[in-house]
């Protein structure tokens, strides 16, 4: 797991256990402890907008849906691969990198830690199945 799959799964925890409701607000405070406030890694958008995707949805669990975000590639990334993990029906490692190639196909498009946010969400059993 990487820092924005960290990321994700502390501001999860961190929603559920303080009975916070503002995804967004948790995903700043929680950046904020891992990265530092106002640096690049901190302000990211991509990981931050396929979480915030995943909230949107209802599809982690303790958190309710709503407008948490603006971000239509990056949510539907998010998407997309909750999709493809949970047609998979497999235990096995999936790595960051594949789960992607498997999402964007034959489009050539950067990837920017979405899988990261997605697989720590998966493998921590925090993704509605």
């Amino acid at each position: 797991m990487g820092k924005y799959g960290e990321a994700a799964v502390r501001t999860v925890n961190y929603l559920n256990e303080h009975k916070h409701d503002n995804p967004i607000k948790a995903w700043n405070e929680v950046t904020i402890e891992i990265f530092g406030e106002g640096n690049a890694s901190q302000t990211k958008g991509c990981p931050k907008n396929t979480f915030l995707g995943l909230c949107e949805e209802g599809l982690l669990e303790g958190i309710p849906c709503g407008n948490y975000t603006n971000s239509k590639k990056n949510k539907g990334y998010g998407l997309k691969a909750v999709k493809i993990l949970l047609e998979s029906n497999t235990d096995k490692d999936i790595k960051q990198r594949t789960l992607w190639k498997e999402v964007i196909g034959d489009q050539e498009i950067k990837y920017n830690s979405q899988m990261d946010v997605v697989l720590a969400l998966w493998n921590e059993g925090m993704i509605r199945r």
